[in-house]
């Protein structure tokens, strides 16, 4: 089904793999006729090009990308022109999309969602952006319909930015890094590596674009084989895809760590551009002649089958089979997992889900960027046609991915047969992939066509008692279980028809709903604010020494972003830095945020003039204990923060708040073996905390322990590899080293300034 090349790969004529090694020289010169050196054939990729056309720094080792457009939802673009004007924005320099479809039900914290709609409103007007209204689209397939072209680059605040399918490189990252681009900055990377995955065949009836997108998840995820590097769709199997199933696959990428993904186009791409009135936009794509790649994934489409990912991570994949078959074998181990994602915190069992031999689920959705496609949509209408869900707990809902899709649905009528079955159709909105809506009982199996499945993104609340689970599928295996009244059961047992439906795009939607300023800024417009909006607080610059307080340790192989600040309820409070701030780690350690804020209080009256022992008094003893060693280190040259300790953090949402919620609370910086994403690590960067890395083994220190790291600020200025760092105890300072990895100038700077606020600062 799938195979990993071991090393680098040459692609001849875009359809033979020629493996890395003493004779690929010989064999290239004599399908070609001529030699090509290695680092020739690197610039023969798709994605080369496209970073070549929009890098401004003149050295392709070192980028300083400016994308095309960008784009934002309801939860994180509030942030980002609050960031933005803090810095002296004027006006948007480039498209930037402003949708709502996160926040959307306005059912929390009283007026609070619906008054960030108003400042997105208000601020497309005064700035010149476009403004989409709650429920028009999800972010991702209004970018696939308006905003996508070929070799084109967008930049968004979410991290599922995926357009590669249509010929688009996108990239999902921090609100920060957007700021950066509205304030004529760059998007500073090194050439990242390109992972060529080959396709070949077709796949059967019954299997779908997820299926597809889980066995490359499972394939990749823990191996690191991609991370952080552009995969590029290559092969004769890709033409055997139609566009909305090469979207379907494309939008999942970034459950496997990559940075972006890249696709050839054919004339089904073209189609597609067609249909939504921007043929113009279509640009053929395919890799050079004879293109060299990092590494090479085989899959032959005909051998995937339906897939699931198990609780509780996408990665966590099976045939749904494998898993019928093995049942007793499978649902124990993913209950041993459930002991390490859940903190064993709640009682979890998944056992009394088998009822004579078969898996019985609770739950189905098919959302969002990923479920929601007009494709997706049409055949599981065709798979549920004549079949009831039944009257007992099982329960379906259906959300279009924007209301154009779903108008279409309603005139081929396959939302009447959805309907007929007892299903409900809902608007496009993101809340099942992140905790928001259609959160199932307590203890219940929900299966969906979805991007994540995350503890807590069901909805439930480990604090509370509460815990459900979702195992991620396809709309087609979601409708074949559904039409077997919640038995879990894969598509490919279906033996009826799949019709082929034509999609007319109704442009009139949006035309007559969607603000579109075409780029005119009115600076007049007053900026509509909520009382739930709140402006960043003032952050002070890095000092010449730190005293870091380890307020949190984790241990588990990764941690997300969801478990460092949790989505679902939470969202609702993303313009409010404070208020959001409390919830930090609140599902994983519910203490941290009561001691990051004691350590944070010693530094606010430092900061006010006062003396930190006044309002931390064992701060005395500790610096006591410094002095000895350090006697110039006092408290007008020493900052007072709090760091948390996690073995790889960063996994998954490209949210901001990650690390902002740490920098408000006193954070100074993460301590990590490594870190999951580069998204992950940007932001810390760019909210001004220190991203360190301390060697895999026996760590020097533990939760509570006081860290003096003297002379860090002269160490990040001076670029020093290795920095020196101290836990303070009572037997005197027991040393250990830090290092920051590579970091630009740039990021240096705004490290020093203490946050990119301050860096912007006019």
């Amino acid at each position: 089904m799938i195979e990993l090349l071991q090393g680098g790969a040459y692609l001849v004529g875009g359809t033979e793999i020629v493996e890395e090694g003493e004779q690929a020289g010989a064999a290239i010169a004599a399908r070609t006729g001529k030699a090509v050196a290695k680092e020739e054939a690197r610039k023969n990729t798709m994605a080369y090009g496209i970073l070549e056309e929009h890098n401004t720094s003149g050295n392709m080792d070192k980028l300083k990308i400016r994308f095309d457009k960008l784009t934002s939802h309801d939860i994180t673009f509030v942030g980002i022109i609050q960031t933005a004007r803090a810095s002296g924005l004027t006006r948007f320099p480039m498209p930037y999309v402003l949708t709502n479809c996160h926040n959307s039900l306005c059912a929390v914290g009283g007026t609070i969602n619906e008054d960030d709609h108003m400042f997105g409103l208000s601020c497309a007007k005064k700035y010149g952006g476009v403004y989409v209204p709650p429920h028009q689209a999800v972010i991702h397939q209004f970018a696939r319909e308006m905003l996508a072209e070929g070799g084109g680059m967008i930049l968004g605040s979410d991290s599922h930015t995926r357009y590669g399918a249509l010929g688009t490189m996108a990239m999902g990252e921090g609100g920060p890094e957007l700021v950066k681009q509205l304030l004529n900055q760059t998007y500073d990377i090194n050439l990242p590596g390109v992972v060529g995955v080959y396709l070949e065949g077709a796949p059967v009836k019954g299997v779908g674009p997820q299926d597809v997108a889980l066995a490359l998840i499972g394939a990749v995820f823990q191996n690191g084989y991609v991370k952080n590097k552009v995969m590029e769709f290559v092969g004769p199997g890709v033409a055997s895809l139609s566009a909305d199933f090469r979207i379907g696959v494309d939008v999942m990428t970034t459950e496997t760590t990559c940075l972006s993904s890249i696709w050839q186009t054919d004339d089904t791409i073209r189609e597609f551009y067609d249909i939504h009135g921007r043929v113009d936009a279509y640009r053929e794509l395919k890799p050079g002649q004879v293109a060299y790649y990092d590494g090479m994934i085989k899959v032959d489409l005909s051998k995937v089958r339906p897939m699931i990912a198990m609780p509780f991570h996408p990665s966590n994949t099976y045939t749904i089979e494998e898993l019928n078959a093995n049942l007793g074998d499978i649902l124990h181990e993913t209950e041993k997992r459930a002991m390490v994602s859940l903190d064993g915190a709640v009682a979890y069992s998944l056992q009394d889900k088998v009822k004579n031999g078969r898996f019985l689920v609770d739950q189905g959705i098919i959302a969002g960027c990923a479920g929601g496609g007009f494709e997706n949509i049409c055949a599981a209408a065709d798979i549920l046609k004549g079949s009831y869900i039944g009257s007992d707990g099982f329960t379906l809902s259906v959300y279009p991915a924007s209301m154009p899709v779903y108008m279409e649905l309603i005139r081929n009528g396959c939302a009447a047969t959805i309907l007929e079955t007892g299903a409900v159709m809902k608007t496009a909105f993101c809340g099942p992939c992140f905790g928001a809506g259609d959160t199932p009982a307590n203890n219940a199996f929900s299966i969906r066509h979805s991007t994540r499945n995350f503890p807590n993104r069901e909805g439930s609340k480990l604090q509370n008692g509460q815990i459900s689970s979702v195992a991620l599928m396809d709309a087609r295996s979601i409708a074949a279980t559904a039409a077997n009244k919640g038995v879990l059961t894969p598509a490919t047992d279906f033996d009826g028809e799949l019709g082929r439906y034509k999609y007319h795009f109704d442009s009139k939607i949006y035309a007559n709903r969607v603000f579109d300023s075409h780029g005119v800024a009115d600076p007049d417009v007053e900026i509509q604010f909520g009382p739930n909006i709140k402006d960043w607080p003032a952050m002070g610059a890095l000092p010449e020494n730190l005293m870091l307080r380890v307020v949190s340790e984790i241990h588990d192989p990764v941690t997300t972003t969801d478990e460092l600040i949790p989505s679902g309820e939470t969202s609702s409070y993303r313009s409010n830095p404070l208020g959001l701030a409390e919830f930090t780690l609140s599902r994983k350690d519910p203490e941290y945020v009561g001691r990051a804020k004691e350590i944070h209080r010693a530094e606010e009256e430092r900061m006010a003039g006062g003396h930190p022992c006044q309002v931390l008094p064992m701060l005395k003893e500790v610096m006591g204990t410094v002095k000895e060693r350090f006697p110039e280190a006092n408290h007008t040259n020493t900052g007072f923060g709090s760091t948390i300790f996690a073995v790889k953090p960063g996994d998954g949402s490209a949210r901001e708040q990650a690390a902002s919620c740490q920098k408000v609370l006193g954070g100074w910086a993460n301590i990590a073996h490594e870190y999951a994403t580069k998204r992950y690590r940007s932001n810390l960067i760019n909210w001004g905390m220190l991203p360190f890395l301390i060697e895999e083994g026996e760590l020097p220190f533990c939760n509570l322990d006081y860290l003096f790291i003297p002379g860090i600020r002269k160490a990040v200025e001076e670029k020093d590899e290795v920095i020196p760092a101290y836990v303070v105890g009572e037997e005197g300072l027991k040393a250990f080293d830090l290092r920051l990895g590579e970091l630009t100038d740039e990021e240096r700077e705004i490290i020093l300034k203490g946050c990119l606020i301050n860096y912007n600062r006019v």
